[in-house]
């Protein structure tokens, strides 16, 4: 084990924040570091291999190496080599091969996670623990703006998914370099990280720059604390809308109907979500916005029209009732399950 650091005010944040995330897990339990040698995931690490042994819990780490750089395995060699100086054990390497479907980040974050999940079934680990900080979450909350794409994307990443956990989400950068520093631990700069190519470095070098001195600071703070308040009115409407969901819906053949009325009689944040949902979990299907207000008009603004036809299933009004009905050839005859959750 390496020689103690002192304990500064960035170590003791880096510190707490992960202590609080370890609460409640299982006495003995594996956790795994998702260790990139950046400063963030080595902070965390550094964190970690302190906080774990206090709360009765071991800690081990696993670095992903995506093969997209040169040098890349000596890079995940690196990280594997620190985390063995901090104490953490099992510390497990896993290279995969990222594919192009989805653009060069989404492929990349794809390959990832799988990899992550494999690592933490093999070692049995009860969580892995990433190390996005509020920088992070302020990045994606704002690249979900510029999308458009809803609440799903405004709210950012969630603390807990699952066996993922994200102990730093409240946590800045700036703290984590500050971590290394103090430390003394020696973490890699990814190149990529300063590559105007990828959508997430503009945003965090040129666009939250300018909020910051246009507005001034506290633009990512602000942008965290939106998504987390998103995340729990979200979190509210979509219980919300799986309860309406199993009292509304009557299976039929090869599809389902919901009532008009009921519809009509909920304000229209329930009732898109009460058709998205449908679409979702009937069919397979994730609906646009466009889609979802042209089936919401066959409730709200009906005047006889004809129905709707959607990716493998189609929306009609009849004898007061929403009637989605499966398009695919061979499709089931209402027999699944009236569950929503």
């Amino acid at each position: 084990m390496p020689e103690r650091p002192r304990l500064t005010p960035a170590i003791a944040d880096v510190r707490r924040a992960v202590r609080e995330a370890l609460t409640g897990l299982p006495e003995d339990a594996l956790v795994l570091v998702a260790l990139s040698g950046g400063p963030d995931s080595l902070a965390l690490a550094g964190a970690t291999a302190f906080e774990a042994p206090r709360a009765g819990l071991r800690a081990g780490a696993v670095i992903v190496d995506h093969r997209l750089q040169e040098g890349s395995d000596a890079v995940a060699e690196s990280a594997a080599v620190a985390a063995r100086r901090l104490g953490l054990a099992p510390v497990l390497v896993r290279r995969v091969r990222v594919e192009t479907e989805g653009g060069p980040e989404a492929a990349a974050r794809a390959a990832r996670y799988a990899a992550l999940e494999e690592a933490r079934a093999s070692a049995d680990a009860t969580a892995i623990l990433l190390g996005h900080t509020l920088d992070d979450q302020a990045e994606t909350v704002l690249l979900g703006l510029a999308r458009g794409s809803g609440p799903a994307s405004l709210h950012g990443m969630p603390p807990v998914a699952g066996a993922f956990r994200r102990p730093l989400l409240g946590i800045r950068r700036s703290v984590t370099l500050a971590f290394c520093s103090d430390a003394r631990l020696d973490p890699w700069t990814d190149p990529h990280n300063a590559d105007p190519d990828y959508a997430r470095v503009r945003a965090r070098e040129r666009v939250l720059p300018v909020l910051e001195a246009a507005l001034g600071p506290g633009v990512a703070e602000a942008l965290a604390r939106t998504a987390e308040l998103l995340r729990e009115d979200d979190a509210a409407l979509t219980t919300m809308a799986e309860e309406l969901a199993e009292d509304l819906a009557e299976h039929e053949e090869a599809g389902l109907s919901l009532s008009v009325a009921a519809l009509a009689g909920n304000p229209p944040a329930l009732r898109h979500r009460l058709i998205r949902l449908a679409a979702r979990l009937e069919f397979g299907v994730a609906l646009t916005r466009g889609q979802t207000l042209e089936v919401a008009r066959l409730v709200t603004d009906w005047h006889g029209q004809a129905g709707v036809d959607l990716p493998g299933f189609r929306a009609e009004r009849r004898a007061g009732r929403l009637h989605l009905v499966s398009t695919r050839a061979g499709a089931l005859t209402g027999h699944r399950p009236r569950h929503y959750h």
